[in-house]
């Protein structure tokens, strides 16, 4: 970690703890920094290799076995960065050992199932950096503030999330959940930058702004969600998110530091490896066609 550019380690910073408010959080602070844009810049691009030698790692020695594996959930309101989050962060590891999942509207099929049960097979296998661009989350967050779902309904799937949690942490899964915090002001300037670039009005989804009049609403639903739900197999952190920069920072770091709990190590050598280089160099005296 770099001690020039974070003060303090943002899974310290940013871990949500007893007596959380997200109230209390200024999605315009950057907790554990007191650096700029051009240096918070440089260390996503300097911890880019520190990041993708841990992936390497966790994926090699699921070779010989282990179950280590680590699962990253993305929740935010809409604009908050989680597409950016997506390019600059695990854009930058090898596409072999991540596996991306965006949960959109439950299909006919889906909504015939528990919550669950189109969550469960996109848990990452052994060696995998899992990464959910929302998830089984949303069953308690727009379900809860637009009615859905009724109420006790709600409440129970508050405990069947622990539950879950629980159960894949004990199959070699460490989950982190990550909540991109942004003000209703900084959305709604991302929003109107999509209006005024005809190349970013794919982007643009009208109803966004339906779900803004809601905005405390989804505050309220975040509230509850993270405190009924955080547990220290799958801890929340939750990050200021008005400056793109420092939550993508913030975001690798914290990933980094999870990765580093699993302790991932090269698996053991199982051949000899000065007998094999011998090898090797006799094939280059053969006559190729």
């Amino acid at each position: 970690m770099s001690d020039t550019f974070w003060q303090d380690h943002p899974a310290d910073a940013l871990r949500v703890r007893p007596g959380f408010r997200l109230a209390d959080i200024d999605p315009a602070s950057r907790p554990g920094t007191t650096a700029a844009k051009l240096e918070g810049q440089a260390e996503l691009a300097a911890s880019a290799q520190e990041l993708r030698e841990l992936q390497e790692k966790l994926f090699a020695q699921s070779r010989e076995g282990a179950p280590e594996r680590l699962l990253v959930v993305l929740q935010a309101m809409d604009a908050a960065g989680k597409g950016g989050m997506v390019n600059h962060v695990f854009g930058q590891l090898e596409p072999y050992g991540l596996q991306l999942t965006a949960f959109k509207a439950p299909t006919e099929e889906e909504r015939a199932h528990d919550f669950l049960w189109r969550v469960e097979p996109q848990v990452p296998a052994p060696g995998v950096i899992g990464l959910f661009d929302r998830s089984h989350y949303e069953d308690v967050l727009i379900q809860r503030v637009r009615g859905f779902a009724p109420p006790e309904e709600i409440e129970r799937r508050y405990g069947a999330i622990v539950d879950f949690e629980r159960r894949i942490t004990n199959l070699g899964v460490r989950v982190v959940k990550i909540m991109l915090h942004i003000s209703p002001e900084e959305q709604a300037s991302r929003l109107l930058d999509r209006l005024d670039d005809p190349e970013k009005h794919w982007k643009y989804n009208p109803g966004d702004v339906d779900e803004r009049v809601y905005w405390a609403s989804y505050m309220e639903a975040f509230q509850v969600a993270i405190e009924r739900t955080n547990t220290e197999h799958a801890p929340w952190f939750v990050v200021p998110s008005n400056s793109k920069w420092y939550s993508r920072a913030a975001v690798q770091r914290i990933v980094i530091s999870e990765l580093q709990r699993l302790s991932p190590e090269w698996p053991a050598v199982k051949f000899d490896v000065v007998a094999e280089r011998e090898r090797v160099q006799q094939t280059l005296g053969i006559s190729w066609p």
